[in-house]
């Protein structure tokens, strides 16, 4: 019988950086050591910045749906009369079929 390598290898993932230990012999992952995190923001003023951003961007979606719900009333009125207007200019046709009436 030939000798294999044991030696263990190491692979770092092309995706995340974690680096991972393989076995050659049973091709399973030994050991998994995670990447490093990466700093979200550089500095305590950076990350003030963006939670201001993020509070006046939540505020101005607030209001847009406070303004959306506040036409709601008109729009569905709108659309209801376009719906009303639509049927009564399309002629009734009789009956309307019944799935056994098609068989």
């Amino acid at each position: 019988m030939a000798h294999k390598n044991t030696a263990m290898f190491e692979i770092s993932c092309p995706d995340c950086g974690a680096a991972l230990k393989v076995d050659p012999t049973t091709r399973t992952v030994i050991a998994h050591t995670p990447a490093p995190r990466k700093k979200t923001f550089e500095d305590f003023d950076a990350a003030t910045r963006a939670l201001r951003e993020q509070e006046t961007r939540k505020e101005s979606l607030f209001r847009q749906a406070v303004d959306a719900e506040k036409n709601k009333e008109d729009v569905m009125a709108k659309k209801f009369a376009e719906a009303l207007r639509k049927a009564k200019e399309t002629p009734d046709t009789g009956k309307p079929l019944r799935d056994f009436d098609l068989d």
